[in-house]
């Protein structure tokens, strides 16, 4: 392929990770997405967040880190970390059928 041919996103976005762990392996443990995360799921929850949540929670809530199947969230205030806990099911459900990704664990930072 030459330099100048477009390339699927996907491709790309799986580049980029390879491209930012230390050894270049992307199903090694490292930045951008920790350990097992694949490209695709990176791709999915941040590029596709406020279609797989909706517009109210992802004016509260916003993903920081997918690391495997936990996947770190910050919220802007405490009470949005409680009704997470009750969204919890669902988030993860709407996150696999709209994003691809399979989320087990969600862990929940609130800003300062």
């Amino acid at each position: 392929m030459r330099d100048d041919e477009p390339v699927r996103l996907g491709e790309s976005l799986h580049d980029v990770v390879r491209s930012l762990r230390p050894d270049g392996n992307p199903s090694s443990n490292g930045i951008a997405g920790g350990s097992n995360a694949s490209a695709s799921a990176l791709g999915g929850v941040f590029g596709r967040w406020d279609e797989a949540v909706g517009d109210a929670l992802a004016a509260h809530v916003q993903p920081v880190k997918l690391d495997g199947t936990t996947l770190v969230v910050q919220v802007d205030d405490p009470a949005w970390a409680t009704q997470l806990k009750f969204l919890e099911s669902t988030l993860k459900q709407r996150l696999a059928e709209i994003a691809g990704a399979t989320i087990e664990r969600i862990e929940v930072r609130v800003a300062r």
